[in-house]
């Protein structure tokens, strides 16, 4: 008995140890990453891209499609978001394989502007101090809009503005609900969403989209239904 007591409470000594040097690490990494680029300069950046579009000039129904399909309580949560960490916690366990990290808008800007897409712990703890400082420095707003003009939704078509006109040949504003919800999928996995490379994939996943929007109180069977009949 006393052996199996101190073999737990080694190894939640030894789990602290490894935990600390994670986080130090990863501290580590962002304090590099926003020396190297302040939060200013990477504003600057993503408001000077070509076709940079204000959230205003985005239809409605593509802003809660975005937030149904990425982030559902992303106007709650700090920057990281304890539900969704421990969900995907749960399935990682669950599958034996690093397959999802709860990662919130925030924490998404941040990896594309600063970090690499490695699924590294380290990189992951960097990821949350950098998101609570970008929530620290910008409204809401501004990270989404941020956000929508730098993710990538396949084709070479970075940011909403790019892909809408490349996709549609229309500027954002112009879209409809169909085309709205079919490219918030997209960035889930551009590779494979694409339009120009498999439309019946893209299809899939809006209605995946059309159904945590209808899950979440953001449209109604019939409006799910016309928006569909539009294809």
């Amino acid at each position: 008995m006393k052996f199996i007591k101190r073999l737990f409470f080694t190894l939640i000594f030894l789990g602290l140890i490894i935990g600390g040097w994670i986080t130090w690490q990863g501290y580590t990494l962002y304090q590099q990453a926003l020396e190297k680029t302040s939060l200013e300069q990477m504003e600057q950046t993503i408001r000077s891209s070509e076709h940079y579009t204000q959230l205003s000039q985005l239809p409605e129904i593509y802003i809660d499609a975005v937030i149904s399909a990425e982030d559902q309580r992303f106007y709650e949560h700090p920057g990281i978001d304890i539900i969704a960490i421990a969900r995907a916690v749960w399935n990682d366990i669950k599958t034996f394989r690093f397959a999802e990290g709860g990662s919130t808008i925030t924490q998404q800007l941040a990896k594309n502007m600063y970090f690499t897409q490695e699924k590294k712990l380290t990189r992951k703890v960097a990821e949350m101090f950098m998101a609570f400082k970008m929530e620290q420095e910008f409204d809401k707003d501004e990270l989404l809009e941020f956000y929508v003009n730098t993710i990538y939704f396949g084709q070479n078509y970075y940011g909403i503005g790019n892909a809408s006109l490349g996709y549609f040949g229309i500027s954002p504003k112009e879209m409809n609900d169909y085309q709205s919800t079919l490219l918030a999928g997209i960035p889930n996995a551009p590779s494979v969403y694409a339009l120009n490379n498999n439309l019946d994939l893209a299809s899939q996943r809006q209605q995946q989209v059309l159904n945590r929007m209808k899950k979440l109180g953001y449209l109604t069977d019939e409006e799910m239904k016309q928006i569909l009949a539009a294809a």
